[in-house]
Parts: C-alpha cells; structure tokens; sequence
C-alpha cells in the first residue's frame, strides 16, 4: 500500500505488552503518520496513555486520516474512546475500519468497501474470494472459505489438511459471524466469536463468550485490561479478570494479593456493583454473570497465555490458573465476588 501510493512506512519495534509499549510510545514521540494500523491491544494501551499525555495525544491523531484494526475483536467502548480523541483533536472523526481473515487465507478474506460506524464489522468478500454461512436457529453463522488466498494445506501434515477443508473444498475457519442486514447482504458481516470459545452451562444452556467478553470490557472499563468467561459444565457463567494496574492505582485501589488474586475490598465491591447493576437486565442464565475474580499476574507469553498480537488463548489461561478457576466457584472465598 505504501509503495503504490509513494508513501512512508514505519514499523513500530514495540509490542503491547507490559514492558514494551514504553517503546512504541517512545517510537510515536519521534513521528506519527496518516494512517494507522494495530490490534486492539494496542489501541487500548495507546488511549491509557493518551489520557496522560496531551502532547502525544495531539501528535497521534492531528494528521490521521485512516485507524485500521484487526487480529482480534475491538470493544465499542474503545471505539467510541478512539472517535472521541479524533473529534477533540481533528474536529471530524478520520476513517475507522477492519477487515477479517487468517494466516490460511493469505490473510485477507473479509473487506469494508463503505464507512462503517461500530466496531466488529468486517465486510463483505474480497474479489475472488467465496464464503460459505452455514446458519443456526439465530441466523449465526459459521464462516468458510475458498479463494485462490486459501492455502492448498499444511506442510507435511496430510491429517490435519484433510481436516481443515470440508468437501465442497471450503476452509473452515472456526468463526462465526451475522449479517449487519438480513435484508442486504452487501452490508457485509459483522464478527461474532469463535464457535469454539461457546460453551455450554451444566444446564445445557448455550453461552456465546466472544460477545459476551465484549459486554464486559465495556462494563468493566477501565479496570480490566482484558477478561477471561468461564462456566463450562457448571452451573453458573464466572469471568476471571486481568486487571488494568494503572487504572487501579489511579482510581485509588490497591495491589494486595492473597493466592494469586487482588483482594482489595474496595475493588471487589465496585466489580459486585457492576455486574449487580447488569443482572437486572440481564436475568437470562446465558448472559448473567454471577461470579467474578481478579487475577494478580498478567498473562504470560512464554506460557502461551497470549500471543504475539497480544490476544488471550483461554484455554492456556484457564489450563495453567485451574486452582484460580476452582476457587472461583467455590463458596466462601473472600477474594470471590458474587452475585
């Protein structure tokens, strides 16, 4: 893209990690563009600082004219954080967009041809490219793929090639997604989890934690950096939280820990406020949440507990923090909040 239109490139050497974004902020002190592209991660990183950082802030966004996200799904309530500093600084909110694809296609799949106004949609196919929805009850769909950018298969792993393609040739991804328009499919797709992350309740009540992940950052903002749903045969949804430290510390709260989790009680009672508040509307087994922690060590990726683009594998987290995950439906731990 830079080369086609006689542009600029600058790669940011930096990660959204604690202990590396120091580096990409000081990378942005030194020169900022028109167009910027990151995970979501790393947008929330950079709106922490911006809060702190007038002169930054004024930097990143005085010129932008493109904010492009992907590699997982971005909270509305960052979006709406991300148009509101454009708005402050430019006076008119720049180009906000994403696309959807995996390393196997190459990695586009998915495009936005027209502005878009809320976070996770991802547009319709790219040229050439063919998607298969195979829809359940609720019109959710499950997203293949086939395309000249699909990948033929895995290197010398005929098992696992075979088992990633149906027999129409379509690649499975695993995603989910619902139209933005039943009624007009050229309005495109919009991201709705990974099928895999559902779970079932031991009630056999379906839950869909990608979105309701979502729900909850935006809940929880901005005391949790990132959260993991649990509740899978049991008989409660819980969410184990990884908590934002600056923002507890600038909200007053402390770091004392017991056994791996945060124990202010202070904190521990404003999560139970928030999540009361919800569970009035959101009475529904499927969405209530009704048990909650906050975890006292970030999520580490030398263990695989998240990946380079700074996304959660909740599988690893849950795996590696079982003893967190019992106590968390256990019955008399101070550090659990229920409600």
């Amino acid at each position: 893209m830079m080369l086609a239109n006689g542009g600029s490139f600058y790669i940011d050497d930096g990660k959204p990690v604690k202990g590396l974004f120091d580096r990409t902020l000081e990378n942005l002190s030194m020169v900022t563009g028109t167009l910027s592209f990151n995970v979501p991660v790393g947008y929330s990183l950079l709106v922490e600082a911006f809060q702190g950082d007038a002169g930054l802030k004024r930097r990143f966004f005085e010129e932008l004219d493109l904010l492009f996200y992907a590699g997982a799904s971005l909270p509305q309530d960052l979006w709406h954080a991300l148009e509101g500093m454009t708005l402050e600084i430019k006076g008119e909110v720049p180009l906000m967009t994403s696309s959807w694809g995996l390393t196997e296609t190459a990695p586009g799949a998915l495009f936005n041809q027209e502005p878009i106004e809320s976070a996770g949609v991802v547009g319709v196919p790219m040229t050439g490219v063919e998607v298969k929805l195979i829809p359940d009850e609720d019109m959710r769909c499950e997203v293949r793929v086939r395309g000249p950018n699909v990948t033929p298969g895995y290197f010398r792993n005929p098992d696992k090639t075979r088992e990633a393609f149906d027999d129409e040739g379509f690649f499975i991804t695993g995603d989910a997604m619902r139209l933005v328009d039943p009624d007009d499919p050229d309005r495109g797709m919009r991201f709705d989890g990974r099928i895999s992350e559902d779970f079932k309740l031991s009630t056999g009540t379906w839950v869909r934690a990608a979105q309701l992940r979502l729900d909850l950052l935006g809940l929880l903002a901005p005391l949790a950096a990132d959260l993991v749903v649990t509740g899978a045969d049991r008989s409660a949804i819980g969410v184990m939280i990884f908590p934002n430290l600056a923002a507890l510390e600038r909200s007053g709260f402390g770091d004392a820990q017991e056994g791996g989790l945060l124990t202010d009680q202070g904190l521990l009672d404003e999560i139970r406020n928030r999540l009361a508040d919800r569970a009035r509307d959101a009475t529904g087994s499927s969405v209530r949440v009704a048990r909650a922690l906050v975890l006292g060590a970030p999520p580490s990726i030398g263990e695989g507990e998240m990946t380079a683009k700074g996304n959660l594998n909740y599988r690893k987290v849950l795996e590696r923090r079982k003893g967190l995950l019992e106590r968390l439906y256990s019955n008399d731990d101070q550090a659990v909040v229920t409600v």
